[in-house]
């Protein structure tokens, strides 16, 4: 089995673009998809006058096809190979993505979110496989650092997509659609330069859950934190007294720090050996910065500044933690870590929502920064007791 590391040996120091492009750009127009596809699908099925409970319900979907889907890419790419495997989750996503115009009736759009959300992770864990075994490990973190900025840039294009065509007729499901399967192309080009899995994981899908708990809690609170975060904002700015644009003005000052900070970040985690207190670092950045915003509430401005740190703390343990783990293990063990990275930021979209939710339920509007902000806190409880008691063992 391949072995934590921290060493460099066996691995050349230029960046191999033909990889990394394909593997950036595939993954990047599926972000313009997802995120044409979420407001989409909701909006479609509010005029549909589904209960927002129901629509909820059938959004987390997306959790769950992602769970399931991340044990078994990594076997599916050791039998038939990667670019192959990659290339079949295109096919999948495209027809599920279109075939949601079809599908009239509610029960329907299970299925098909199960079956997009499923391929979109085998396409995101993959992607992110083949960035991370494709980049030396003297400028994996700037690499990282391109890909979290170019995919959050492609996130942004979706809603932005969405707005000019609106939720009427087939048009913005085929836009859907077509931008997927144009992440069939540089996947096809690269396809002989994509890494071989000659050797299946050694150990159990869950051990790697635990193997580099630091990149995988990591990730987790990422999830919990952007997805509850995102979700539940608005509510709070709204009961703080900010109107709809202010608070949707400040969404947007997340969005921002979450896609400048992004190649600094992986930048700066290059020049550290021990991603660790990096990571440690910007919990605490995290922490501080929503203990605050209770306080920030009658001053726009200053919330707005705290939200640009915020988002890019936030984003930055998904790229340093992605990075922490690529320069840990290698190969099968690499790609096996990834599912389980993929896996925990599943599970943490899952419970974000669920425990700010509650939390603003019992203690008010402040359980919102509250909970972020125990989220933060615990993470950098975990990295400060592994760098003090386990730095050498591990």
């Amino acid at each position: 089995m391949s072995q934590p590391r921290n060493g460099t040996s066996g691995h050349v120091e230029e960046i191999h673009w033909p990889s990394l492009v394909a593997a950036i750009s595939s993954i990047s127009a599926v972000g313009i998809a997802i995120g044409l596809g979420l407001p989409l699908l909701s909006i479609i099925l509010e005029k549909r006058g589904i209960s927002s409970t129901l629509i909820g319900l059938n959004t987390a979907m997306a959790g769950i096809a992602a769970m399931a889907a991340a044990p078994i890419t990594t076997k599916l790419a050791h039998k038939y190979g990667v670019a192959p495997t990659m290339m079949w989750a295109v096919l999948i996503s495209a027809l599920s993505a279109l075939g949601f115009y079809y599908a009239r009736d509610f029960w329907m759009w299970f299925p098909l979110r199960f079956a997009f959300h499923g391929a979109t992770t085998t396409l995101f864990i993959l992607s992110e496989f083949w960035i991370n075994a494709a980049s030396p490990p003297s400028k994996r973190g700037f690499v990282l650092g391109i890909y979290a900025t170019v995919l959050s840039l492609g996130f942004a294009a979706g809603p932005l997509i969405f707005s000019l065509l609106g939720s009427d007729g087939i048009l913005p499901f085929l836009v859907g659609a077509g931008a997927i399967l144009l992440a069939a192309i540089p996947i096809f080009i690269a396809r002989y330069e994509s890494p071989v899995l000659d050797e299946k994981p050694e150990l159990h899908f869950m051990r790697y859950v635990f193997l580099v708990p630091t990149a995988t809690a990591a990730v987790f609170i990422f999830g919990a934190v952007e997805a509850g975060g995102l979700s539940l904002f608005p509510i709070f700015a709204v009961r703080a007294h900010f109107t709809e644009s202010q608070a949707a003005l400040l969404l947007t000052m997340m969005g921002v720090g979450n896609v400048i900070f992004q190649i600094p970040l992986g930048l700066l985690s290059d020049r550290v050996k021990d991603k660790r207190p990096l990571l440690a670092l910007m919990a605490l950045t995290g922490f501080v910065g929503t203990m605050m915003l209770p306080v920030l509430v009658d001053n726009w401005i200053l919330m707005a500044g705290i939200l640009l740190f915020w988002g890019g703390c936030v984003s930055g343990l998904y790229t340093v933690g992605l990075s922490h783990l690529g320069s840990r293990l290698t190969g099968s063990d690499l790609a096996a870590a990834n599912a389980a990275f993929v896996f925990c930021y599943a599970v943490g979209t899952v419970a974000g929502p669920q425990v700010i939710g509650a939390a603003i339920d019992l203690a008010g509007n402040n359980g919102f920064a509250y909970a972020i902000a125990g989220f933060f806190g615990l993470y950098a409880l975990l990295a400060g007791i592994r760098l003090l008691f386990l730095g050498k063992r591990a």
